[in-house]
């Protein structure tokens, strides 16, 4: 079976997921913990990440935590992915936005 590499630069970790499988639950199943988990469905935005380099599929996503622009900058949830290649990213966008909204 493929595999994919993914590298969260922030955290400095890497792991490897099955191909054809959403991003955050094939990361737990490896028992890494380099993305915050949350509702898993996409209604929490807790497992929001900016995808800096690899291609991948998106489901669809709650425009209360992923605006159109932030999507179209790499701004993703990890619950709602499905990477075709190897991806860089950046955890911890979440609490990024929370503080946004709070200033």
């Amino acid at each position: 079976m493929e595999r994919i590499s993914i590298h969260v630069v922030n955290r400095d970790l890497r792991f490897q997921i099955p191909a054809g499988q959403v991003l955050l639950p094939a990361m737990e199943k490896t028992g890494c913990q380099a993305i915050a988990v949350g509702c898993r469905g996409g209604g929490c935005g807790l497992c929001k990440i900016r995808v800096l380099e690899g291609e991948y599929q998106s489901k669809r996503m709650s425009r209360a935590h992923i605006t159109p622009e932030e999507e179209a900058a790499g701004i993703v949830l990890a619950c709602r992915i499905l990477p075709t290649s190897e991806l860089v990213l950046e955890a911890d966008w979440y609490q990024a936005s929370v503080e946004k909204k709070e200033a």
